[in-house]
């Protein structure tokens, strides 16, 4: 008895020596590293990554619209618009759409999974399943279709397929522009145009 309790006496004065050496030890750790940051240096690199990620996720459902000095209302619509890293006036836009109202009265819709808009420039360059809509009655189809912010005008350097009251069309560009003549658009089919007229049927 007397033996378990001088081990019992050992053991709490070791462990009094011991305990306070343990928490220097910890303290005098803690001490180093908060010597070893520059709380300046890490409130920089919280900035530049805030800065990075606003980047990253870009601006969502991003809107611009404006009227043409001829009087034709102009929309454009994304779900998601990125700025580009290296030139921030180029943008990365998904799902993209376009429509233009012209003062005449009719109306072009335009929608492609992809857009690259260039703000500078005034220009956008829509890719993927690019498909027009007029109020005409036109459906076009096309991969690529280069047009601008400021005026209407459309053009695709590509194929290009299209139905509409004369029948389904075929042709290697297409070019939707205001003819300066009479300040009114015009839609041109060029390279190689195919046309299948589709007669109406009138029953009597």
């Amino acid at each position: 008895m007397a033996r378990s309790d001088n081990l019992h006496s050992q053991i709490v004065a070791g462990m009094k020596i011991l305990l306070p050496l343990a928490a220097l030890g910890l303290l005098s750790t803690l001490f180093l590293i908060s010597r070893s940051i520059d709380p300046s240096k890490s409130a920089l690199v919280a900035e530049i990554d805030l800065s990075q990620k606003a980047k990253d996720l870009g601006a969502t459902n991003p809107r611009f619209s404006g009227v043409t000095e001829h009087g034709d209302a102009i929309l454009f619509t994304a779900t998601r618009a990125l700025p580009d890293r290296d030139t921030p006036e180029r943008l990365a836009a998904e799902n993209f759409t376009a429509q233009f109202r012209l003062a005449a009265g009719t109306v072009i819709d335009i929608t492609a999974l992809a857009a690259h808009i260039h703000r500078q420039d005034m220009t956008a360059i829509l890719q993927e399943q690019v498909h027009v809509l007029t109020s005409t009655g036109y459906v076009l189809d096309t991969e690529r279709l280069e047009t601008r912010l400021d005026e209407v005008f459309a053009k695709s350097p590509g194929p290009v397929t299209a139905t509409g009251p004369l029948g389904h069309l075929i042709a290697g560009q297409m070019l939707l522009h205001d003819k300066t003549a009479t300040n009114t658009p015009e839609l041109l089919f060029s390279g190689g145009v195919r046309l299948i007229y589709i007669p109406k049927v009138t029953r009597k």
